[in-house]
């Protein structure tokens, strides 16, 4: 049986509706759920469940709209009531509480003395209400996506004009006086300020600071388009990195960023050098470099974090060594070669390819631009090459590395670091592939993230496992995990659990990386 219902001018912010769809498609006798604006992408989403009624098709993206697909008229009911409550109430701390008030106006003057207003709506509208919180002198870290560059360059002006930070759009990720907002993890006080134009970069660089034993001061992020495009110019880089120039508490100052436009390289380096501060530059698949006055060039993410804490405790940077006694892992290269040995010695001749299936866009990025060139390309449904692109993204092509955190991936559905199930559903269409022989994997801890990323996958990679095993072969899993003891998941336990499901969990993307790259040579070689 199935079932919508419009709510006219019920505006709610959309990663709350995706947690209530995955909660509510959890409800016995639940075959679909989606709880979401009527957004043209949504509407389209709930036709395709054969609920494109005429009331539904005449909503707007300021209308909820709840489809649902169930067994029965009670599960019908059941899951409308769910939905109800869901919406106007949420667990805080064992006891029901209101969600949220009507409007920004409101926030504001419940919380007194909030200066900081966190943006998560439909694009057409995000960029209206950062406006009005900009000009309410708060300032804004845009969640939403699907703003115009024109919309971002006038937001940025106006912030910049006012002294205020304007994070994003597509920003999911900071730390501010020790809060992680979004999709962050719970990192110690420290003197290390990052800037990144990455959600999971500065996630993986403030999680390996942290287990480092050093801390982070503020985590700020700038949005991807930031220094990407030429009309913003680096507005808020330029300004992140000077209000941590600024910042009495900041000692080194990190900058994560996929490769700038030329143009706009002079705008992060001129900004780190008027700080007069030692810092960390990474531009995701650069090499490393010899440094440039106080300004450091790391050629990964690990060796970013390693060379923030080392500039923090007063010594010059080294090659980093990636260690991290915590995941039990050797990162040696004789180590790494030794686990290849292992990893590949039961595997059969047909299995030749890696698949990477990950939910962090910066980790995915650092994965493929590492193996390209070793494997002799790798298969994306975005690559910069057309030559490997994928012909559809939803099936692989020899070597292939995908973001499943891609808007291609979540029409209608949770990010998969909310909801496991979209890589889940993906590693059981891939286990029966018996040309498989490595999957690469991230998992990727904090708030905002499901409460159990590695203990949901458990199942699907066992069964994996087992399936290349009953062919007369192997699968190799590898995975890391970004996060720390202190994220509400626990880095320890989720390590554990891959680990009990036949993984090699290595201490981080690029070690993890590393390995695979040595497995598929010593494959290569077999």
């Amino acid at each position: 049986m199935k079932r919508a219902l419009v709510r006219k001018d019920s505006y709610y912010d959309s990663v709350f509706l995706m947690q209530i769809s995955a909660d509510v498609k959890k409800l016995d006798g639940i075959n679909e759920a989606v709880v979401a604006m009527g957004t043209e992408m949504n509407l389209d989403l709930i036709g395709e469940m054969g609920l494109g009624t005429d009331e539904v098709s005449a909503c707007t993206a300021n209308d909820l709209v709840v489809a649902l697909d169930a067994a029965d008229e009670s599960a019908l009911e059941a899951a409308t009531g769910a939905v109800d409550r869901l919406l106007t109430a949420r667990k805080r701390g064992g006891t029901e509480q209101a969600y949220r008030p009507g409007t920004l106006a409101e926030a504001v003057e419940i919380l007194d003395g909030a200066n900081l207003a966190v943006i998560s709506l439909p694009g057409e509208f995000a960029a209206r209400e950062a406006r009005k919180a900009l000009q309410a002198g708060l300032h804004v870290m845009l969640f939403s996506d699907n703003v115009s560059v024109e919309q971002e360059v006038a937001l940025k002006k106006l912030a910049v004009k006012r002294g205020l930070l304007m994070m994003g759009p597509d920003c999911g990720t900071a730390i501010i006086n020790g809060m992680p907002i979004c999709f962050a993890n719970v990192v110690p006080r420290g003197d290390i300020g990052i800037v990144s134009a990455s959600g999971t970069g500065l996630q993986e660089v403030s999680c390996a600071i942290a287990k480092a034993g050093a801390g982070v001061s503020q985590a700020l992020g700038t949005g991807g388009r930031d220094l990407k495009n030429e009309s913003v110019g680096g507005l808020m880089m330029k300004l992140c990195i000077e209000a941590l120039g600024a910042d009495d508490e900041t000692k080194v100052i990190t900058v994560i960023s996929k490769p700038p436009l030329p143009s706009l390289t002079g705008v992060v380096f001129d900004s780190l050098k008027a700080t007069g501060k030692p810092a960390v530059v990474h531009l995701v698949g650069q090499p490393a470099r010899e440094p440039d006055g106080a300004i450091y060039f790391a050629g990964n993410l690990a060796e970013a974090a390693e060379f923030a804490v080392a500039l923090a405790r007063g010594k010059a940077p080294a090659a980093a060594s990636s260690a991290d006694a915590g995941s039990g892992a050797d990162v040696t290269d004789a180590g790494l070669e030794k686990i290849a040995e292992q990893e590949t010695a039961k595997m059969s001749a047909q299995q030749v390819y890696l698949r990477g299936l990950f939910t962090g866009g910066t980790l995915t990025d650092e994965s493929a631009t590492l193996l390209s060139e070793a494997l002799g390309g790798v298969f994306s449904f975005d690559a910069a090459d057309s030559a490997f692109r994928l012909k559809d993204p939803h099936t692989s092509q020899g070597h292939t590395i995908v973001d499943l955190g891609e808007d291609v991936f979540t029409v209608g559905r949770p990010h998969p670091m909310i909801d496991p199930s979209t890589r889940t559903e993906r590693i059981d269409r891939e286990a029966d592939d018996p040309t498989v022989a490595a999957m690469l994997l991230d998992c990727v801890l904090g708030y905002g993230s499901h409460d159990d990323p590695a203990g949901a996958m458990v199942p699907s990679i066992k069964r994996a496992k087992q399936m290349a095993a009953e062919r007369g072969g192997y699968l190799s899993v590898v995975a890391s995990v970004t996060g720390t003891d202190d994220d509400p998941q626990g880095l320890a336990g989720q390590r554990q659990k891959l680990r009990d499901a036949g993984c090699v969990v290595m201490p981080t993307n690029y070690a993890a990386t590393m390995l695979v790259k040595a497995i598929m040579a010593n494959r290569g070689r077999s």
